[in-house]
């Protein structure tokens, strides 16, 4: 074991990272499901209808992820694809009735492993932790709030 490691943020981060990584895709193809259906899912039922694009930024996904999710979420009915009355040469892409059925099916498998994965915190400890690492997220520089 390297201790000279053991110290540092960004290592642990990336440790703890292939850990929940590990717990989602493990839990996510026990279910029959993929983590990108889950997160286009959920944008689509935050956002309401989007172009493939936007959906995409919504979810933090590339134009290439994108499109093979939607062909397989189209497949199975979860998200319906039609010309954007604004601009005919794009697609809306809309979450369908069994689409929010999945998707509240998914959050289940989720919350199951948020608690795998947070089980050796406690209540108060994964406030603080999921405060900080939301932080961490959305601020990259390291600048401090207000």
């Amino acid at each position: 074991m390297v201790h000279r490691l053991d110290g540092r943020a960004t290592w642990l981060v990336g440790r703890a990272h292939l850990r929940s990584h590990g717990l989602l895709q493990e839990a996510f193809a026990a279910a029959g499901a993929r983590p990108y259906h889950y997160r286009l899912l959920a944008a689509l039922e935050e956002s309401g209808p989007l172009s493939q694009a936007e959906l995409g930024r919504a979810a933090g996904l590339d134009r290439g992820d994108v499109t093979r999710s939607l062909d397989a979420l189209g497949g199975g009915g979860l998200i319906l694809r039609e010309p954007d009355p604004a601009d005919r040469k794009r697609n809306r892409v809309s979450i369908t009735r069994a689409g929010r059925a999945e998707l509240y099916r998914l959050d289940a498998v989720l919350t199951e492993v948020q608690e795998r994965f947070l089980a050796p915190l406690s209540a108060g400890e994964r406030a603080v932790f999921l405060g900080l690492v939301a932080r961490l997220a959305r601020d990259p520089e390291g600048a401090r709030e207000a």
